[in-house]
């Protein structure tokens, strides 16, 4: 019986081990061709400068008046001398209320630092805000202006790290008629939780990358090699007749306060958040990461791609 069976299956063999290894060439190069090279910009740092300890001066006050330290007002304060008919009980009335009107102070001076408007409080308010932009591969330009940031771009300094937010939303702003895809998410957070937040979010999007062939983070300008496989035979006419082909680009930002970014249900929507997000303020501006893919001549990302590895993004 087993003679039988091994000589009914032995014929069948070969054919199914010449498949079983064609279709795993053809899965490896397709995944190979899902892969495409990514362009990276980024710079910044989560550390605030240290409180300048502010210097305090006064003058005694001249004979007649008294000094009252507290309250928190910074100043001496004179209490000036009242005539005949001026009893103890006044007197205490108008310390209690200095007092009070002290503490009023110092509460409103630390409800100001705790929503982030003092600039110098050790954990301020921060929003970390993620856009995405889905366009039209005809947008080539685009690439060739996020190439040249890179390039030229200094990611060591704020004012650097302003001038790529502002030249790369405005790189974007100059394309409404090939943007088809975006999202958007924002954050409000605090400096300690920021940064895990903000790096959670560059490593998700740095690892949709086959590899990073252009890049400049603070200041550190390198090149790689592209990781595009070479299409099976055949495929190269599909892919040179494939309308589909898109270039996702990537913004994120960490800034100092509050930036809310609006819900993208249009293109409306998406120019407001490209604004907004760009608006950020030098001072204001903690880290930066823009990415974009594909970067490297010849690599692309077709409609499924984009399903498939960006699927947050909705139609604009």
């Amino acid at each position: 019986m087993l003679k039988k069976l091994s000589h009914w299956i032995k014929p069948w063999i070969k054919p199914l081990l010449t498949g079983a290894l064609v279709l795993m060439l053809a899965f490896g190069q397709a995944q190979g061709a899902w892969a495409a090279s990514g362009g990276r910009i980024g710079g910044g740092s989560f550390k605030m400068p240290s409180r300048p300890m502010p210097s305090r001066t006064y003058a005694p006050p001249s004979g007649g008046g008294g000094y009252y330290p507290g309250g928190g007002f910074g100043y001496p304060f004179l209490i000036p001398s009242f005539g005949v008919g001026f009893g103890g009980s006044g007197l205490l009335s108008l310390l209690v209320f200095m007092a009070v009107a002290g503490f009023l102070v110092n509460t409103f001076r630390s409800m100001r630092s705790e929503d982030g408007m003092g600039g110098y409080e050790s954990n301020p308010t921060v929003s970390v805000a993620k856009l995405q932009v889905g366009l039209l591969s005809e947008a080539r330009s685009l690439q060739a202006d996020l190439n040249r940031i890179a390039e030229i771009a200094d990611t060591s300094t704020k004012a650097g790290l302003t001038q790529v937010l502002q030249e790369t939303t405005l790189a974007l702003l100059r394309h409404p008629e090939y943007w088809r895809y975006a999202s958007d998410q924002s954050q409000i957070t605090s400096l300690s939780a920021a940064e895990n937040q903000f790096n959670r979010l560059a490593i998700a999007e740095r690892s949709k990358f086959s590899g990073e062939t252009l890049s400049n983070v603070n200041n550190l300008l390198k090149h790689g090699e592209s990781g595009q496989a070479l299409p099976a035979v055949g495929d190269l006419a599909t892919l040179d007749k494939d309308p589909g082909e898109y270039i996702v680009v990537t913004l994120l930002v960490a800034s100092q306060g509050k930036l809310q970014l609006p819900a993208i249900n249009s293109s409306q929507d998406l120019r407001q958040a490209i604004s907004q997000i760009g608006s950020a303020s030098g001072e204001s501006l903690l880290a930066l990461e823009v990415l974009w893919t594909p970067q490297a001549d010849g690599d692309t990302l077709s409609a499924d791609d984009v399903l498939a590895y960006y699927p947050e993004l909705k139609l604009v």
